[in-house]
């Protein structure tokens, strides 16, 4: 899940030790009504006996192994993804899919300099992180005063967020939320800004942000952390307040690739789409960001071969084609997704039935998220395309016959049903959290540590296979599986 922003292997006997230690308190919020839970056929029921997390788990080591093999990451661009490509693809070969690659290229940033000077008779330095894909500062630097954009409900976002005249030739200070990066920066090259940083909203690290590509990063851009962004913010209400920014990023052109594999059998005009993003970030192997969604998706694939679905014969193949897509370089900007769905004609927008995507389904200290396509919780972007909330309804009316908690996430663009909503795919899915705060109330809900991170090794070195709670994998596993196994024989929840 992007940010717009050699480590031991755990045996499979340490699964059940784990699962027992995260137990979720069964508390449920309301209930899904009867009429919104479509009843479960005979491949969904046969689907969630088959697949487990014992299943799915060998998939995660696999990853875990490759990037051991290869500098400790599975990035986009990188030996490490490519690897677990290849993986994906050799898999779902033998299991009689018809399976493709789909190259692209993207670009990828190496800072060679980043660094924040706080100007003045006692010079000090901050914290910095340069943004992906910035733009460079000039040799020795950006020395400018700071100029403050206003804090709201959504800083530095807009316009008027950037009083007239204030900003030219400055630097300006941002608080990050509400919008994308790409917006803020926008805005304040608008108002005439010479560069920006980008303050964090929570924790003690800078904010680490960027841009789709190195043609969106048009003034230098980085990140503080929260308390540097405040200290700044009080000492230049004050007075002027002079930074030094001196950025340095080279951005490097390579080709990366999508795996795409669907079922021989199932009619070509109804597909069921399921996708998961493959690639991990730099820092770490992403095992929770996302070889969880990965894994998930494979083993639930895997047991769909062995249903009969690549097989011929009355009764063997689903009524509907079922294709699984593992994208690349999600956190760089989503560009896998993106792509594949650009490179679609109007028809074969319109042959899709219906985009799940499962992101982060194995947090440490999770809760059960399940994307709001009918917008009750009335928060962020809104309700998803017609069907998204028939979507919801089916996994929520699952989860709550398995009598497990849960509640909505907010469409707010940071995962791949992105470009699929674009588009008016309907789409829904699960997360279980990533750098966001557990609440004392879901922590009575689900178990786990309140003022916490749901994974607080989101983007980190520390997203391994150590750091995982298998009870809520398994969990997620089932939902995907019953919203497979369902969509795959009957759309006619969804009006189709």
């Amino acid at each position: 899940m992007p940010d717009i922003r050699h480590r031991r292997r755990r045996s499979i006997p340490a699964l059940a030790a784990l699962a027992a230690a995260t137990v979720a308190a069964p508390v449920l919020l309301a209930a899904t009504p009867a009429s919104a839970r479509p009843h479960e056929g005979r491949l969904a029921k046969e689907l969630v006996e088959e697949v487990t997390a014992r299943g799915a788990y060998r998939h995660l080591e696999k990853f875990q192994q490759i990037a051991d093999a290869n500098g400790g990451n599975r990035a986009a661009g990188t030996p490490g993804h490519a690897a677990s490509a290849a993986y994906v693809h050799d898999t779902l070969k033998k299991a009689g899919y018809e399976v493709s690659y789909q190259d692209f290229d993207i670009y990828q940033a190496h800072t060679k300099t980043e660094k924040t000077t706080v100007l003045g008779d006692q010079p000090r330095e901050l914290a910095t992180a340069a943004f992906t894909f910035t733009k460079s500062t000039p040799a020795g630097g950006l020395a400018a005063p700071l100029a403050l954009a206003r804090v709201d409900e959504t800083p530095g976002c807009t316009a008027d967020d950037y009083p007239a005249g204030a900003f030219t030739g400055k630097i300006a200070l941002v608080k990050r939320g509400a919008c994308t990066f790409v917006e803020k920066q926008k805005a304040a090259a608008a108002a005439g800004a010479l560069g920006v940083i980008v303050y964090n909203h929570s924790g003690t690290t800078p904010v680490r942000g960027g841009f789709p590509s190195p043609a969106e990063g048009v003034i230098p851009s980085a990140g503080i952390t929260l308390a540097d962004g405040e200290a700044l913010t009080a000492a230049a209400a004050k007075g002027e307040v002079k930074v030094r920014l001196e950025l340095d990023q080279e951005h490097v052109k390579k080709t990366t690739r999508n795996v795409i594999a669907e079922t021989r059998g199932g009619r070509a005009d109804r597909v069921v789409t399921v996708g998961s993003h493959l690639d991990s970030v730099p820092e770490g192997p992403g095992i929770n960001d996302n070889g969880s969604g990965s894994a998930g998706l494979l083993e639930v694939a895997l047991k769909l071969a062995e249903e009969g679905a690549n097989k011929k014969g009355k009764g063997k193949q689903p009524a509907n084609k079922v294709r699984f897509a593992w994208w690349s370089a999600e956190e760089l900007g989503l560009l896998g997704s993106e792509h594949y769905v650009a490179q679609l004609s109007e028809k074969q927008k319109k042959d899709i039935a219906l985009y799940l995507n499962f992101d982060m389904i194995a947090s440490p200290n999770p809760a059960q998220f399940v994307y709001d396509g009918d917008d009750s919780d009335k928060t962020g972007a809104g309700a998803g395309p017609a069907g998204s909330a028939q979507i919801e309804a089916l996994i929520n009316g699952f989860l709550d016959t398995k009598g497990k908690p849960h509640e909505g996430s907010d469409f707010d663009g940071r995962s791949d049903y992105g470009p699929f909503i674009e588009n008016g795919i309907p789409a829904g899915g699960t997360f279980t959290g990533a750098e966001g705060i557990k609440t004392a109330e879901q922590a009575k809900r689900y178990g786990g540590t309140a003022g916490a991170a749901y994974d607080p090794n989101y983007h980190g070195a520390g997203d391994n296979l150590k750091n995982l709670d298998l009870k809520a994998f398994d969990t997620n596993l089932d939902v995907i599986a019953h919203a497979v196994g369902t969509y795959a024989q009957d759309l006619s929840s969804i009006g189709k």
